[in-house]
């Protein structure tokens, strides 16, 4: 197996054209790559091509619970996070993804009931917008955000009618299905690209606090 074989010259790629066209009968070749164009069209000619999409979260999440012992909660809970790569759901150790599930399951509940500015400023602490926030603080916010954005894009999906089977927290489908009356589709597009935007500011670092006021205003 050659792992990110674009990474090779094209001397290294042409040492292997005649290896590839006529292999040892007792030895496959699989040459790993996110650019296989970059690869050369005469290594291209000689390989077939197999494509690999992300896994389903429910997939991630029976990795998670039979290779690495997670509970399942926990398992799914990380699967809705990682964008269909177990590799991501370990690497999310230092934030509580149960916790962050939770969390932003009880900011979309109190602020579908309601639009009260100071209210809704009230529910930022709870998503960790307060001052003097440490970086696992920061760390936290950012999965429970990430985690918010799963959800607003379940209650899209439901919103639009379509397969249930493409939700990322498809063992919350009764509460989303219960929730989805105060999140239309328009409602729930604006939400998920607000929570889209206030991950990004995080990542520049910007104000904890800032970005949760900001973020539960738009909700």
């Amino acid at each position: 197996m050659i792992d990110e074989a674009d990474a090779l010259v094209h001397a290294a790629q042409n040492a292997l054209l005649k290896t590839l066209e006529e292999p040892p009968s007792a030895s496959i070749f699989i040459l790993v790559s996110s650019m296989p164009d970059a690869l050369l069209a005469t290594v291209r000619s000689r390989c077939p091509r197999l494509r690999f999409a992300a896994l389903q979260p429910g997939e991630v999440a029976e990795v998670l619970v039979r290779d690495h012992g997670y509970a399942d909660s926990d398992a799914r809970a990380a699967a809705a996070d990682a964008d269909g790569s177990v590799g991501r759901a370990l690497s999310a150790e230092s934030a509580d993804v149960g916790v962050a599930r939770e969390q932003a399951q009880r900011l979309l509940e109190q602020t579908a009931r309601t639009s009260d500015p100071s209210r809704r400023l009230e529910l930022a602490k709870d998503l960790g917008g307060q001052k003097g926030a440490t970086a696992v603080d920061r760390d936290q916010m950012k999965a429970c955000v990430r985690v918010l954005a799963t959800l607003l894009h379940d209650l899209g999906v439901m919103a639009a009618g379509a397969d249930a089977r493409t939700l990322a927290n498809a063992d919350c489908e009764p509460w989303l299905g219960r929730l989805s009356a105060s999140f239309d589709h328009d409602r729930s597009l604006r939400a998920y690209a607000a929570a889209d935007r206030a991950l990004g500011a995080l990542e520049r670092n910007a104000s904890p606090k800032i970005v949760a006021d900001w973020l539960v205003l738009q909700l």
